[in-house]
């Protein structure tokens, strides 16, 4: 594939990611979250199964310009009033095809077992056109 065609498709994958987001979001605002994005990332190394939070860095293209403003895991962070002033949070990870990688599958442990969230859901495409299917990332395992 030449060059003009790479980039023409990776212009097209990344609207269509990002028009994915947007309908998520919309999506799970209906269902009564108050939704933001997520602008933090785990810096996580596999073999030692460690991770600490850092401020997600955009990504950049010296000869272009940005690319993306914000790329934390997971994508949104969810909150909801539950009872007697208490917020559940969780995170919310958009996906097409709903497969997290295995350094996403471990940021996800990482942020459960160290209580940032109180689960994670995977958002993906659903078999219709135009549904979407949340997943909970426990269930994913």
């Amino acid at each position: 594939m030449p060059t003009r065609k790479k980039r023409e498709q990776g212009r097209k994958n990344r609207a269509a990611g990002t028009r994915f987001e947007a309908k998520v979001r919309s999506e799970i605002e209906k269902m009564g979250w108050t939704v933001s994005k997520w602008m933090n990332t785990v810096d996580y190394e596999a073999k030692g199964k460690t991770g600490k939070l850092v401020p997600a860095k955009r990504k950049y293209n010296p000869f272009l310009k940005v690319l993306g403003i914000g790329v934390g895991f997971p994508d949104f962070i969810c909150f909801k009033k539950v009872a007697n002033g208490n917020y559940e949070v969780i995170g919310l990870e958009a996906k097409g095809n709903g497969y997290l990688d295995k350094v996403e599958r471990g940021m996800c442990h990482w942020l459960i077992e160290n209580r940032i969230f109180s689960r994670i859901l995977v958002a993906k495409k659903g078999k219709k056109r135009g549904e979407i299917e949340f997943i909970e990332f426990k269930d994913k395992e």
